[in-house]
């Protein structure tokens, strides 16, 4: 008896540890023939219960445009944690590799977590770039896009554009956008643009204006007919989809549809990243009303991209959020008794009468903060006390007018509704992946790792992102030595570092950040970003093969 539990426990023991080895080992990436088109699209945060509950409040009976999609699920998480965050996820799914928390683009310098193997590109793993699936498709000749509704330089659309070991780097992350060579931006954050916000006092909306159509309404936007186009519609994030003003502010699905019809007059075909941004920030404020809001935004512009691959029958749409987010869950623990006779209109009527979220009632707060209980009642569908009216009032300014909102309002949809909230934070369960394909039976199925979503976009488009890293982020310095040129940084403006390679009478200077050489004074475009990381005394420095080509 005694030997018997103790095999059985060894064997636990064995299994365990061998998990990360065999776990996925029978998981097979479909080989498609290859598409013309590749739409990836996240739901930011989005908890499979949100999802549940958006189809409840819709009525329960019409599914989400995505449901008859889902074929598998996807494990998430960094190198140095059980919990993802949108940097690391983001990059997986845009650079497949396993990434490092806060970091944007870049492998990592530290790993702990189990079943996670790296490629060392030039031999280093020190946050050197890792090339992502935009740098991959427009090298192709593919037409590449980016649509948001947060500021265009936060995590999720920087992984899919930039590289940096800091996601809070929106001087560098916002430069490499605008140089990385997009046909189709569109999202928020054009105040980190101006010279006034930029460390570096460079003036990058005069960049986009140069080389885009830039717009800033969706009558600018729809009536562009530009093949290039950067719209810009807020200072920082969009907003939440209840808070949007609809005759200023596109929708996720009106950017979608324009983003799409733009990418696809490129013959060679496109790759377009789209983010239901606040869908996350919702859930971060255990705001129900608008969790299910922006789930439903973000329904309607899939809606839109399925139409389009449905007629196109040569695209692939790919749905996956990047990480959990709140532990959002239909019953709470006022229903630890009783949870099998909730009836459905407890639930759901409650939500239903929030036609803002609570930051956006915060909005409508007159000046002498006299309305408080009026819009509460009417927008949110919630009454407030006396002493809860008296702790509103007492916000020193608009930002904390609306976290105030927010942690008083949110808890009493959320306990008049029975939803239960577990954090303010993500959370670590597995995602549901959901892919359309015109080949139905080579769509990815089982349990993913998210860098395997990466993995089914190389195939999809023929590309090879480790190879295509080892191409366009090479060492610098120490290739440059090798072709009997001298290569220092100069950083006589510190906010610019540029690198500055002779040989003979050949002088090149590349900048940080962007895709252009001078040579000899004269400017030439590069294939890729020129990138500095300043770490081990400016030593690294990492450039694109046409850049090294440029010593003879």
């Amino acid at each position: 008896m005694h030997l018997s539990r103790s095999l059985r426990a060894l064997a636990l023991v064995l299994a365990v540890l061998l998990l990360p080895a065999l776990a996925f080992a029978q998981v097979q990436i479909p080989a498609e023939k290859g598409v013309k088109n590749v739409i990836i699209m996240i739901p930011d945060g989005m908890s499979v219960g949100g999802t549940t509950l958006t189809r409840w409040v819709n009525g329960g009976v019409q599914p989400l445009s995505f449901d008859e999609l889902a074929c598998g699920l996807v494990r998430s998480y960094p190198t140095d944690a059980i919990i993802n965050d949108s940097a690391p996820a983001g990059t997986a799914y845009a650079c497949g590799i396993d990434a490092q928390t806060g970091n944007i683009g870049v492998y990592p310098d530290a790993s702990n977590m189990p079943g996670l193997n790296q490629p060392k590109p030039n031999g280093v793993n020190n946050l050197s770039p890792a090339a992502n699936i935009m740098e991959a498709a427009r090298l192709q000749g593919r037409a590449t896009g980016l649509v948001v509704t947060c500021e265009i330089q936060h995590a999720t659309p920087a992984d899919f554009a930039a590289h940096d070991p800091s996601r809070k780097n929106y001087d560098n992350i916002g430069e490499q956008e605008v140089y990385a060579g997009f046909d189709v931006v569109l999202g928020g954050g054009y105040q980190y643009f101006a010279p006034t916000a930029r460390k570096d006092k460079e003036d990058l909306v005069s960049v986009i204006k140069a080389n885009y159509d830039f717009v800033q309404d969706v009558a600018g936007m729809k009536a562009s007919k530009a093949a290039r186009l950067w719209g810009a519609f807020a200072p920082i994030d969009l907003g939440y989809d209840l808070d949007r003003d609809a005759a200023r502010v596109p929708s996720l699905a009106e950017m979608t549809d324009k983003a799409v019809s733009t990418l696809s007059a490129n013959k060679k075909g496109f790759v377009l990243m789209v983010e239901g941004s606040l869908i996350d920030w919702a859930a971060h404020a255990n705001d129900t009303a608008g969790i299910v809001g922006d789930i439903n935004a973000f329904d309607k512009a899939v809606a839109v991209a399925l139409d389009f691959a449905k007629k196109d029958k040569n695209t692939v749409v790919i749905i996956a959020t990047d990480h959990g987010n709140s532990g959002i869950s239909i019953g709470n623990t006022a229903t630890t008794s009783g949870y099998d006779t909730l009836p459905l209109k407890t639930v759901v009527d409650p939500i239903r009468k929030a036609t803002r979220t609570a930051q956006g009632v915060a909005d409508l707060i007159n000046a002498d903060r006299s309305n408080i209980a009026e819009v509460a009642s009417q927008y949110y569908g919630v009454t407030v006390s006396d002493e809860e009216i008296a702790r509103i009032k007492a916000a020193k300014d608009q930002g904390e007018l609306r976290v105030l909102c927010t942690a008083v309002l949110s808890p009493k949809l959320a306990a008049a509704a029975r939803i239960g909230f577990t954090t303010g934070g993500h959370t670590g369960e597995d995602l549901v992946l959901y892919v359309y394909s015109p080949t139905a039976s080579l769509r990815p199925t089982g349990v993913l790792m998210n860098t395997d979503i990466a993995r089914y976009m190389e195939k999809l488009l023929g590309v090879d992102l480790v190879s295509q890293t080892a191409r366009q982020f090479q060492l610098a310095v120490a290739g440059f030595a090798a072709k009997g040129a001298s290569a220092r940084t100069d950083l006589s403006e510190k906010a610019n570092p540029v690198l500055v390679v002779t040989k003979g009478t050949t002088e090149i200077r590349l900048m940080q950040n962007k895709n252009v050489a001078l040579v000899n004074g004269k400017e030439t475009k590069l294939s890729g970003l020129v990138l500095y990381t300043g770490i081990a005394g400016g030593e690294n420095w990492y450039v694109p093969k046409d850049a090294m080509d440029l010593v003879k």
